[in-house]
């Protein structure tokens, strides 16, 4: 029998996306998603174009791929744990700062999607699902800090989106000038912010 025309084993074929998605993730790290193409990822494998289009038919598949592949690896990224309220809100939101250099080269990647993302209503859709969920989270701690008297009354939802607003912001400045904005500095505003937040329901 031919050699060619027999399968290849599963784990073979599990392996070698994973050596895809590696090298994707690279591209990414290195150019963003303006730098992405067959191409490039091919280059970074080693290998010929050709074979990518096994696993990517078309540039919108390797595009579709590398926002999963950002979406996953923020969700599996390590996060800060603290106690309930305040400190807790606190952790979340360091935890979108880019605070490390593995930080920073993942925001570089999520602020480089921004662009790719608005090209494509259902991408555009999927984003703001994405960054919904984000303050629906941070949502509900607001509202275990409101419950322990460290953030004043109000709508939790209004208080979440300033919050997702105020890193979101702080992350792109950082990532523009990261002399300006160091990691220490970043921690120091955001503590500054909190402190404002919380001090305006104990002066009312």
């Amino acid at each position: 029998m031919y050699r060619g025309s027999m399968p290849r084993p599963r784990g073979d074929h599990d392996a070698r996306r994973r050596d895809v998605s590696e090298a994707v993730w690279r591209v990414l790290t290195a150019h963003g998603f303006g730098g992405l193409t067959m191409r490039a990822v091919a280059a970074e494998l080693g290998a010929s174009t050709g074979l990518l289009t096994h696993y990517f038919p078309g540039k919108r598949d390797l595009v579709a791929h590398a926002l999963d592949l950002l979406e996953q690896r923020t969700v599996d990224r390590p996060r800060r744990t603290a106690d309930e309220g305040l400190p807790a809100l606190r952790a979340a939101l360091l935890d979108i700062l880019p605070l490390t250099d593995k930080d920073t080269d993942a925001s570089r990647i999520w602020v480089s999607s921004w662009d790719t993302a608005l090209a494509d209503p259902a991408w555009t859709a999927d984003y703001a699902r994405k960054y919904g969920q984000g303050r629906d989270r941070v949502r509900d701690l607001v509202v275990a800090a409101q419950v322990l008297g460290e953030l004043p009354a109000g709508d939790p939802a209004h208080l979440a989106a300033g919050a997702q607003a105020f890193v979101l912001g702080l992350t792109v400045q950082a990532l523009f000038d990261p002399a300006a904005f160091p990691p220490r500095r970043q921690i120091e505003l955001l503590d500054d912010y909190l402190a404002r937040l919380s001090a305006a329901g104990h002066s009312r």
